[in-house]
């Protein structure tokens, strides 16, 4: 499978922010976020095929017990299945981050699901595609019945709020299980959002969650 990827960082988002994990960031992607943080993995897909071994055995090396999957997305990705199985046979904790436009039967402790809100949508000849793909209830759905989850939504402006609790409502999640995270790739533009998007939170009941790989090495990769 081609991966962009793979590296010893902490994770900087959601509800296990700051536990030290390995993170294994495939390449492709069936959407493009017009403001996609990892473009080498969508945009214009980079990375170097690496056998299920290989992976499991860089996994090996670094003392975490925690593993995150992502992408890209990496429901779409070969044999994501049987590299799930053989981390869940090491014995780590597994998070996958996934759009949820697509269900994959994979081991996984945590589904960190982030489904793309219209703002998402790039112009050009991208769009009508991103467009019909970003929301898949079907997908959504089976992912949230399968397993533990947040539902984590990136926050660009206030109205994005009311998508997101929209969706929520629809699909009946647990609020304590919805995380809103200030979109951004620098820290002044997203310690801006993250304001007012945290007193949003407190009147909403929502999480809400910093993006601290941002706050602390900045946008850049292996972090």
């Amino acid at each position: 499978m081609k991966i962009a990827e793979l590296f010893y960082s902490i994770q900087g988002e959601g509800s296990l922010v700051g536990v030290p994990s390995v993170f294994i960031r495939t390449s492709g992607c069936n959407l493009r976020c017009r403001w996609c943080d990892t473009p080498y993995t969508s945009w214009r897909p980079e990375g170097a095929e690496m056998a299920i071994e290989q992976i499991v055995e860089e996994v090996k090396a670094h003392p975490a017990r925690h593993v995150v999957v992502t992408g890209g997305e990496p429901l779409i990705a070969p044999d994501i299945v049987p590299l799930t199985e053989r981390l869940r046979g090491l014995g780590r904790h597994i998070t996958i981050e996934t759009a949820g436009t697509v269900f994959e039967p994979v081991a996984c402790d945590l589904m960190s699901i982030s489904p793309k809100l219209s703002g998402s949508t790039p112009e050009g000849e991208w769009a009508a595609r991103h467009e019909r793909l970003r929301i898949q209830r079907a997908a959504l759905v089976e992912l949230m019945a399968r397993y533990e989850y947040q539902l984590k939504f990136v926050i660009e402006k206030p109205a994005d709020v009311e998508e997101a609790g929209a969706l929520v409502e629809q699909l009946g999640a647990a609020r304590g299980c919805v995380i809103l995270m200030p979109e951004g790739t620098d820290r002044d533009g997203l310690r801006e959002r993250s304001v007012w998007l945290a007193e949003i939170c407190k009147q909403e009941g929502f999480r809400f969650s910093p993006r601290l790989h941002v706050d602390l090495w900045g946008n850049r990769r292996g972090t």
